[in-house]
């Protein structure tokens, strides 16, 4: 339906001048993203790998993965590689967008948590906000000051994954091993069988579409609830944090239905199979720009603005010096003279403050 034209080997202007455009979009994001990840771990770096740390890198190498896509899908076709136009381009098509799949689902899986925070028995300790669950709160177990001088060396402290976030972990490894299953038989159906490689990359693309638009009714729901369970508290952080909540809930389920619905009504994730597809120029970029701007890049924006804020630095622990002043009055017999003090100044041990010393 859309593809190149007969004996062309290059994207015509306006659909290269988008992937163009949205290769730089998302080069943009995930050197932002990237930049803040290293901030983060700059304040915090003895809490290992914090929830805000892990998003932010799921979300520079999903852009990174999208801005190669776009720059080698343009490459190819200009180069006519005929690899990229079959299992190749369809594993760089589908890897970005199992790592924002699984990005989301880390985002419902906390989601869940603090709306059954009262039952969970994982979760010991209380929460003041949202953002502090979302953001500040640590993979890491508590661990022994024994423990935590062995890792003095390494750069992150070992991962401690709560039981939803393990089912994100499974369901991701599983939606990994499902995409490698389907690049294997679309190399198959480039020999002389009867598999089309076309139609199975499309079933593919109809599956991941279907499994966005459930993400994004359960992101939707639980957004709700924890919006509800917001608005009860009366506080301005609450205030601040239930229109973050209300708007990461919106934008989700916004963009990955219209995403879902391109990818399902449309050949706009098979562009890269540019041998059997023909584009018109202003309707694909249109649809090019709601499937992955809108689809992909914006709610990988908009989930890193949500977690701008950089955790506290972290307060060290200063001595307090009590300083005496004494003074000795000075009794020379042998020689008359005035009177004089001498301050001599002694620095005594610090006091704990709840000392009763």
């Amino acid at each position: 339906m859309f593809g190149l034209r007969e004996g062309s080997s290059c994207f015509p202007r306006v659909p290269l001048g988008v992937n163009v455009g949205l290769a730089c979009v998302d080069g943009i994001i995930a050197v932002l993203a990237f930049t803040q990840l290293i901030r983060i771990h700059s304040r915090n770096s003895q809490h290992g790998w914090t929830r805000q740390k892990v998003f932010h890198l799921l979300i520079g190498i999903t852009n990174t993965g999208s801005f190669i896509y776009f720059i080698l899908t343009l490459i190819a076709a200009c180069k006519a590689w005929l690899c990229w136009s079959f299992s190749c381009g369809f594993v760089a098509m589908a890897l970005p967008g199992i790592l924002l799949c699984a990005a989301f689902l880390l985002l419902l899986s906390f989601w869940v948590d603090l709306c059954h925070q009262a039952t969970d028995e994982e979760e010991d300790d209380e929460e003041k906000s949202f953002l502090e669950a979302l953001l500040e709160k640590s993979f890491n177990r508590p661990s022994s000051s024994t423990a935590d001088s062995r890792r003095t060396c390494l750069p992150f402290r070992l991962i401690h994954v709560g039981s939803r976030q393990k089912i994100v972990i499974w369901v991701t490894v599983v939606l990994f091993l499902f995409m490698m299953t389907f690049s294997v038989l679309i190399w198959i159906g480039m020999g002389k069988n009867s598999i089309d490689s076309s139609t199975v990359a499309q079933v593919y693309v109809d599956i991941f579409a279907v499994a966005m638009l459930i993400l994004g009714g359960a992101l939707a729901c639980y957004g709700l609830l924890l919006c509800l369970k917001m608005r009860k508290v009366r506080s301005e952080r609450a205030s601040s944090d239930f229109w973050k909540v209300a708007g990461l809930a919106t934008v989700s389920v916004l963009c990955f239905t219209s995403s879902a619905f391109v990818a399902l009504f449309s050949n706009i994730p098979m562009l890269y199979h540019w041998r059997d597809l023909y584009i018109d120029g202003v309707y694909t970029s249109l649809l090019l720009i709601l499937y992955y701007f809108i689809g992909s890049s914006v709610p990988s924006a908009f989930l890193l603005w949500v977690m701008r804020e950089l955790p506290a630095m972290p307060v060290t622990n200063t001595r307090e010096e009590s300083t005496t002043v004494t003074f000795i009055r000075d009794h020379s017999p042998a020689v008359h003279q005035p009177q004089r003090w001498t301050a001599v100044t002694s620095s005594q041990n610090p006091v704990s403050r709840g000392s009763p010393i």
